[in-house]
């Protein structure tokens, strides 16, 4: 299976920046798209950004503007740049990967285990 590592998480003040990393384990695999979300205690899973292969990416309104996300085509290495952090920003933040192996045409999104960004006042 892929693997995804995220670190870079932290406690931050408002006004502060993190980078976030995903470090993908792809043997076998081709990874199409790879993508940022985020968990705050008590709400749902939502979408943070999404890197397509040619590196365009697409953000969620509440962060648009403030965060960037890119992707290392070498490594399948994820970033999250997180400038003008805001308390609602706390969350748990999930890398995950769209992944197929080679010869398939279909794949399976993979998921890691979370990095804990806490912004405070």
């Amino acid at each position: 299976q892929v693997q995804l590592v995220e670190s870079g998480g932290g406690l931050v003040q408002t006004g502060g920046f993190l980078r976030l990393t995903c470090v993908g384990s792809r043997r076998g695999f081709i990874i199409d798209t790879m993508g940022w979300y985020r968990q705050a205690p008590g709400k749902q899973r939502e979408l943070v950004a999404i890197i397509n292969n040619d590196g365009s990416t697409k953000y969620g309104d509440s962060v648009q503007g403030r965060f960037a996300a890119s992707r290392d085509p070498g490594t399948d290495t994820a970033y999250l740049q997180m400038n003008l952090l805001k308390p609602e920003d706390t969350a748990v933040y999930y890398c995950n990967a769209d992944a197929r192996r080679y010869g398939r045409s279909s794949g399976t999104v993979y998921w890691g285990q979370g990095t804990q960004v806490i912004v405070s006042s």
